[in-house]
């Protein structure tokens, strides 16, 4: 990340070498702005609001606790706008429920390992600030919409593609994973009977879906979202909720809600987790509930995930993935679509240079 000195970042703890240690991180990226309690940093959050990119928020303070600040703070609505990372030493489980249910990005155990906060605090800054200049780019062009529709809506494709690379990179992955998706899906579609029915022009706007399928990470922290080992039962229910949170932010985006693709989009972020057998999430829908073009985007995902490497895993072979697959090891899917996957799944290896079994 580039220093931008112009921003601040406030750090709120009644210790004062744990303000220092922090400062010291930090100072070389953003204007140091500190507090001693919890009432001073309440007070600095709502004069500052609009230059602060994020809050170190310590839990143990005179005043006002560190949840004392994040219950005023989400009541302000002020975490949907300012990143705010919890400082503890205490990583005690209804502290740290608490503390999510009330916006907090990340909880940051003491002590600190420099190199790592700042990677973590730096990347949700990064991506906060991609979705101010996108909220930014929505308002200036909204008295020109009528006028521009068409070149609006192709720019907001462009914005919510560069945010789910983005995502892809925060969740410390290749890159080209959304990409692989779109070309998983529009094959299947350009290339077995499942696509019948379809026009060449809906097979792009179903490609462009698959694009944005989990645009909604961005609302997942960085400590749940790159967790080496299995997720807790309580952090997986948050990552689940990135369907429910993609959608959202989709129909929140004018230009995307006016584009053709937009109901595909909507569709895909929601439902891509869904199973044949109601097995899913977030509605358990059965069979042929979820359109089938969700169904490819399902799993394209599955499929892709298996064969690359990611923080939690190695990547498996082509035929193990597949196998896998089939056995229903990572959920029920329709049998005719497995049937089609599986007389292409060879040629989808052309999209993996490198994949184990492939090269």
């Amino acid at each position: 990340m580039n220093g931008d000195k112009d921003a601040s970042l406030l750090i709120i703890d009644d210790e004062m070498v744990n303000r220092a240690i922090l400062a010291n991180i930090f100072s070389p990226e953003y204007a140091i702005i500190e507090a001693e309690d919890g009432q001073e940093g309440l007070d600095a959050i709502q004069a500052n609001a609009d230059r602060l990119s994020a809050v170190m928020l310590d839990v143990v303070m005179p005043r006002l606790n560190g949840i004392e600040v994040l219950r005023r703070l989400h009541q302000l609505e002020l975490t949907d706008r300012i990143p705010v990372f919890l400082i503890t030493a205490d990583a005690c489980s209804d502290t740290m429920r608490e503390a999510y249910s009330l916006g907090v990005m990340d909880v940051i155990l003491k002590p600190v390992v420099p190199y790592v906060v700042r990677r973590r605090v730096n990347s949700v800054v990064e991506l906060f600030r991609a979705r101010r200049m996108l909220g930014a780019e929505v308002e200036r062009q909204r008295d020109q919409l009528l006028l521009q529709a068409q070149q609006l809506a192709e720019m907001g494709i462009g914005m919510v593609e560069a945010l789910a690379t983005a995502i892809e990179f925060r969740s410390d992955e290749s890159g080209q994973h959304v990409h692989r998706i779109h070309d998983i899906t529009c094959h299947l579609l350009h290339n077995t009977p499942l696509g019948e029915g379809l026009t060449q022009e809906q097979i792009q706007q179903i490609g462009l879906g698959a694009i944005t399928h989990d645009v909604g990470k961005i609302s997942i922290p960085d400590a749940i979202l790159n967790k080496k080992g299995r997720l807790t039962a309580e952090e997986y229910e948050l990552m689940k909720t990135h369907t429910v949170k993609g959608a959202e932010l989709l129909s929140r985006i004018p230009q995307m809600r006016e584009h053709a693709a937009y109901r595909y989009a909507y569709d895909i972020a929601l439902h891509h987790h869904e199973r044949w057998d109601g097995g899913g999430y977030p509605h358990h829908l059965v069979g042929d509930e979820t359109p089938i073009w969700t169904q490819i985007v399902s799993l394209a995902d599955v499929y892709d995930a298996l064969v690359s490497k990611r923080c939690y895993k190695e990547a498996f072979s082509a035929q193990t993935a597949t196998d896998m697959i089939l056995r229903g090891e990572c959920g029920v899917f329709n049998p005719r679509l497995l049937e089609y996957f599986c007389q292409e799944e060879p040629v989808l290896r052309r999209f993996y240079p490198c994949m184990k079994g492939a090269c």
